[in-house]
């Protein structure tokens, strides 16, 4: 059972982060019946530590403080990707996986997992945005972009900051059950499960072509969605024949044609739902899709999520009532 929990801290620390992994472990509930853990914020690097917004955090526990721990907790900062960690935080990380505790890492802190050895042929993920130099400098990792975090035995990462949360409710909900998980989120005023990946939060996932063979081709189909675009048909534009129409558009973009198109109708859905009252069947056949069923069909495998679902999230529902009123839990 979970109880003993260390937040160990590189420099500079990102507060946020670190603020989720106190509000959720180490924060008194007791009287309300919840769980109370032991719960330490441990300095790598001497006692006081610089963060990004301009203030200082010190504490009087040192890295022998994860000895003890049942879960150690690595939030980001903000040169992860890129600076070296220090061996003596990498080697009691790997004894702590070797004895049976939890390990998580929150956004950017999965480079320090990495550089202990523990993403090595293991899923996991980071924020979008770190995805591809996770992958570069970690090649042995299984990095999956697309969720918000991934539990792989005693090894969770979680992707960008709120993904936090989630990562922790869903810990809390293996740990204590359901019903402690969700008095938590009901506190912190957070769904207890979010539907859906940080795909929905990339705003342009696919890469734009390097060379100018499909540049014009590229921006002919962006302004063409909702139109029946074939190979064929992309093929007699560029002048090609079809076959080597295709073999080039994946050389030069990293996908097919079909692939490319699917995802920039997606792009286009997100942003007619963030900006648009309009229909579903309006919104799909804008985009190319047709009817408000192709979409969906298309908007969740992409996405994991429901085209209505994300309009609620990124534009709230007007058909819901006013939640802007505080409430006292």
């Amino acid at each position: 059972m979970l109880s003993n929990v260390a937040v160990p801290l590189l420099a500079p620390v990102h507060p946020f982060e670190l603020g989720v992994l106190c509000e959720v472990f180490g924060l008194d509930r007791g009287d309300d019946g919840m769980p109370v853990y032991d719960f330490a914020v441990v300095s790598a690097e001497g006692p006081t530590l610089s963060t990004h917004a301009g203030f200082t955090i010190s504490t009087p526990h040192g890295l022998e403080r994860l000895e003890e721990a049942d879960l150690i907790a690595v939030p980001t900062g903000g040169s992860y990707p890129t600076r070296g960690y220090p061996e003596e935080l990498l080697a009691a990380l790997r004894r702590a996986v070797d004895r049976g505790a939890r390990v998580l890492s929150v956004c950017s802190g999965a480079f320090v997992l990495g550089a202990a050895g523990l993403l090595d042929d293991r899923r996991c993920t980071t924020h979008w945005r770190y995805s591809a130099a996770l992958a570069r400098r970690f090649p042995r990792a299984v990095i999956d972009p697309d969720v918000l975090y991934v539990d792989a035995g005693p090894v969770v990462t979680s992707a960008g900051t709120a993904a936090a949360i989630d990562a922790c409710l869903h810990i809390l909900r293996q740990e204590h059950g359901p019903e402690v998980a969700n008095y938590i989120s009901r506190r912190m005023v957070v769904p207890p499960h979010r539907d859906g990946g940080q795909a929905q939060y990339i705003t342009h996932p696919l890469p734009r072509s390097r060379c100018d063979t499909m540049a014009g081709t590229l921006d002919w189909m962006e302004r063409h969605l909702q139109e029946d675009i074939t190979v064929d048909r992309l093929a007699d534009r560029a002048h090609m024949s079809p076959r080597t129409f295709a073999r080039r558009f994946l050389q030069e973009t990293g996908t097919t044609p079909y692939r490319w198109l699917l995802r920039q109708r997606v792009l286009k859905a997100q942003e007619l739902l963030e900006s648009t009252d309009e229909t579903m069947d309006v919104i799909a056949d804008h985009c190319g899709f047709g009817n408000a069923a192709a979409l969906r069909h298309h908007f969740l495998r992409t996405l994991d999520t429901t085209p209505n679902a994300y309009r609620r999230t990124f534009r709230g529902d007007p058909g819901t009532p006013d939640l802007s009123r505080t409430a006292t839990l």
